[in-house]
């Protein structure tokens, strides 16, 4: 199986470096665009506020290595690779697999059991398609993950309560308001995590929300559906006096509060502190703001700090989920290992069922005459049984090697195709 995946992640890549390297939708269609040209495989890219992920995989070709992809990734987001080194990880093989499937199945991410990530890594699907950037092996693999996640989301207890990134942020906000009811709340913003958030805030009843968008029309749409008021983007500052509570979930690529429009802001403001939830990726606010009482700002990484508690009981069911990964694991190089050998198996069962009529039909001729119609029977059964063992090792070798990681360029599945002459 060649397959590998390279990548970087809230575990081993701080956010300074994932901001960084994060995509937005015109950059990951470039990305992918150029992954055609110069690496030369199929690439899945999933990008993620809290990994950056490349799925590679072909037959018959190398597959870039962790520098490869570091250099890829410079040239792309104009970063210096050996900044990247340190902080990369791949997986070949069946462990690229697993891998995948933790993923989606949310055992690898920042809030176990959250279901948003085997959403992102559909879209990631369908990225690399529109880009041509995919082909069989991580269509399969990805249409495979779905599955996966599915099941475990529905036969364990993995996602049992309310525990997300949007639910975390809200018990920030309770660390330093004990009521709401003379609170404003504003949205920078209105993506999907955006919203999800606000929905939580919204429970909170407080005095007022407040949306703003680049876009006029998403934001009156998301104000719509919290009963809130849309504000227009150039009245940011404004927005921001107002403001108790701010979730900041924009796409920009960098700040869009710095240490001069916070100086403005903060001079007008005759409220005490400010609560911001920056969960953008790169984030909107510059973290030198957060002085802990004017303003508490909080990132994606800092809501880690609260996580534990809430999922103590997701935990116990980890096992079960981690068993049916690896259940999935094996089922998968199985159903690849059938598509990739199945038309070699067949061409040379083909071949031998030519050859064994052949040489059957000539002794037939030979002994015309000589034998009982019944013993034509039990030599042709003879000869496909003889064929039928010889099939056999090959046949059960080929089956059993995808359950080994490769360990060179040339397979058994080769040296099968060149020893029978096997061509497609």
């Amino acid at each position: 199986m060649n397959l590998r995946m390279v990548g970087f992640s809230f575990r081993t890549t701080p956010i300074e470096i994932r901001e960084k390297l994060a995509f937005g939708p015109e950059s990951l269609r470039i990305a992918l665009e150029r992954a055609n040209s110069e690496l030369l495989c199929e690439t899945v890219l999933l990008s993620t506020c809290n990994r950056v992920e490349f799925y590679l995989a072909g037959e018959d070709v190398p597959l870039p290595g962790p520098k490869e992809i570091a250099g890829f990734l410079g040239r792309i987001h104009n970063v210096n690779p050996v900044d990247l080194e340190n902080h990369i990880y791949f997986y070949d093989g069946p462990a690229a697999v697993r891998h995948l499937f933790r993923v989606t199945g949310s055992l690898d991410s920042m809030v176990l059991g959250e279901g948003q990530i085997a959403a992102q890594a559909k879209q990631a699907l369908e990225s690399a398609r529109e880009g041509g950037s995919v082909g069989p092996m991580l269509n399969a693999l990805f249409q495979h993950a779905r599955v996966v996640a599915r099941r475990i989301r529905t036969e364990t207890g993995i996602a049992q309560g309310h525990v997300s990134v949007s639910s975390l942020a809200v018990d920030f906000v309770r660390e330093v308001f004990d009521h709401f009811a003379d609170k404003t709340v504003a949205v920078i913003g209105a993506g999907k995590m955006g919203e999800l958030t606000l929905k939580h805030l919204a429970e909170l009843k407080p005095k007022r929300i407040l949306v703003t968008n680049r876009s006029p029309e998403k934001a009156r749409a998301i104000a719509a559906g919290c009963g809130g008021q849309a504000v227009p983007f150039e009245q940011l500052d404004d927005l921001l006096v107002r403001s108790d509570i701010v979730l900041s979930t924009t796409g920009a690529n960098e700040p869009i509060v710095d240490q001069a429009r916070w100086q403005r802001v903060r001079s007008q403001r005759r409220k005490g502190t400010m609560v911001v939830i920056d969960i953008a990726v790169p984030r909107d606010f510059e973290p030198s703001l957060h002085d802990g009482e004017t303003m508490c700002l909080y990132n994606i990484d800092d809501l880690q700090k609260v996580r534990e508690a809430r999922i103590a009981e997701r935990r116990r069911h980890i096992g079960a989920a981690e068993s049916l990964v690896e259940n999935e694991v094996a089922a998968f190089g199985a159903d690849w290992s059938r598509r990739r050998n199945g038309p070699v198996i067949a061409r040379l069962t083909r071949d031998f069922e030519a050859k064994r009529k052949v040489v059957v039909e000539q002794l037939m001729q030979k002994i015309a005459g000589r034998v009982a119609s019944e013993d034509r029977a039990t030599i042709e059964g003879a000869f496909r049984l003889l064929q039928n063992q010889f099939l056999h090792g090959p046949i059960s070798a080929l089956a059993e090697e995808t359950s080994r990681p490769a360990t060179g360029q040339h397979t058994l599945l080769d040296a099968l195709r060149k020893l029978f002459r096997i061509h497609d």
